[in-house]
């Protein structure tokens, strides 16, 4: 058996949320976040088409938080360390 975490996304040492991915699947969903990310801002420039941009990076978001919520472990409360 492995002793790796089958989440891909551990909860904040610190505070609520997520930290950064700890299994290459994580990995892959963020580094395609932040390429998507770019792609809209290149497509959608902010002085051409704020709202497309807008919505687009909402929408990335969206999708984001929806696999980090699935595929990560829950933070079910505010936490202050190593408890």
């Amino acid at each position: 058996m492995s002793d790796k975490p089958a989440f891909w996304f551990p909860v904040k040492q610190y505070g609520w949320g997520w930290g950064l991915p700890v299994r290459w699947q994580g990995w892959v969903v963020f580094v395609s976040y932040l390429a998507l990310l770019y792609a809209a801002i290149y497509y959608f420039t902010p002085r051409r088409a704020p709202i497309g941009l807008s919505v687009s990076i909402l929408m990335l978001t969206a999708v984001l938080v929806v696999i980090v919520a699935a595929k990560g472990e829950r933070p079910l409360r505010w936490r202050w360390g190593k408890d």
